[in-house]
């Protein structure tokens, strides 16, 4: 029986991921699947770097551009959709090309789900009352206290990720690192992993980089595309979909509490933020194979690479 292969591309923000897949997509019978949490969102467009309405149009593509801002989007909502989707593109004779950064998902994909329990409104609700009265750095202490291996993962500034730890813990009465143990794997594909990154390339390449796209993303109007999701009376500002980087500083400059250029400066730092998590998980993943994001020859490489790799029964 023939060996049922997905393909998973990964990489750093900025590294080049969305025009390399599109390209890859021409080469090879490929549908892709969005691996960004952001941009699952609709009308959030520019700041999350989504490829344009033509190029969704000439390539296809699942689990982009679909959901409501207001509607929060879990881990494991991603992996009943991308398994459900990997399924479809198989029955097509197709192969499936997993791109994107939320290296979370591509976990939870390939190695599996924690038994964690729903969240309870009440609780969350609490605790972020706490982390608002007495500081996100006083809960991050708590959550030192009683899991102390989630809390030296988690950045004690990330409100979202200290309230569930936290939650998790009141609901079960252990920590979230004891249920993270209990996964199991759910996909019972090859999975073929590839990552452009900084491999012989300076990494303050990529920062500049970086820094280059949010300049573009501005030009390109993301302040405007901000100022209309604002406008959605549907919309909380603790939904997840504002806490997404570049989002959460804008909606803070449109709030009069920065000015301009201390946006651009802060969203900057955070993307840079955002991309050395990444790439701390990139070098951890197990069966990972690496290109450099800026070798000339790139396209080249990972296309006579995967001519090998798809080709294995």
């Amino acid at each position: 029986m023939a060996v049922a292969h997905i393909v998973c591309l990964m990489g750093p923000t900025a590294s080049g991921k969305t025009t390399l897949s599109l390209k890859l997509a021409q080469q090879f019978p490929f549908e892709i699947i969005n691996v960004d949490s952001a941009q699952v969102y609709q009308g959030m467009n520019i700041g999350t770097g989504k490829p344009s309405l033509t190029q969704l149009k000439q390539t296809p593509h699942h689990i982009i551009d679909f959901l409501d801002p207001s509607i929060p989007y879990s881990v494991a909502k991603f992996c009943e959709d991308a398994k459900e989707a990997i399924v479809e593109i198989r029955n097509r004779g197709r192969f499936p090309l997993l791109v994107g950064g939320t290296m979370l998902y591509f976990k939870a994909l390939q190695q599996g789900l924690a038994p964690l329990p729903n969240s309870q409104s009440k609780i969350r609700n609490r605790l972020v009352q706490k982390g608002l009265e007495k500081g996100w750095s006083y809960l991050h202490e708590q959550l030192q206290a009683v899991d102390p291996i989630s809390a030296s993962r988690i950045n004690p500034t990330d409100q979202q990720r200290i309230a569930r730890a936290l939650e998790i813990f009141e609901i079960t009465n252990k920590p979230m690192s004891y249920w993270l143990e209990k996964t199991k794997a759910l996909t019972p594909y090859r999975t073929i992993n590839l990552a452009i990154q900084p491999v012989t390339s300076c990494r303050s390449l990529l920062h500049e980089r970086i820094a280059i796209r949010f300049d573009q993303m501005l030009s390109d109007g993301f302040v405007e595309e901000v100022t209309q999701l604002l406008k959605r009376d549907s919309l909380d500002l603790s939904a997840p979909a504002c806490k997404a980087v570049g989002y959460r500083q804008v909606i803070s400059y449109l709030k009069a509490e920065m000015t301009f250029d201390e946006m651009r400066e802060k969203a900057i730092a955070a993307t840079r933020q955002l991309a050395k998590r990444q790439l701390t998980w990139l070098r951890a993943w197990e069966n990972l194979t690496s290109f450099d994001f800026l070798d000339n020859q790139l396209f080249e490489k990972i296309a006579a690479f995967l001519k090998q790799e798809l080709e294995r029964v």
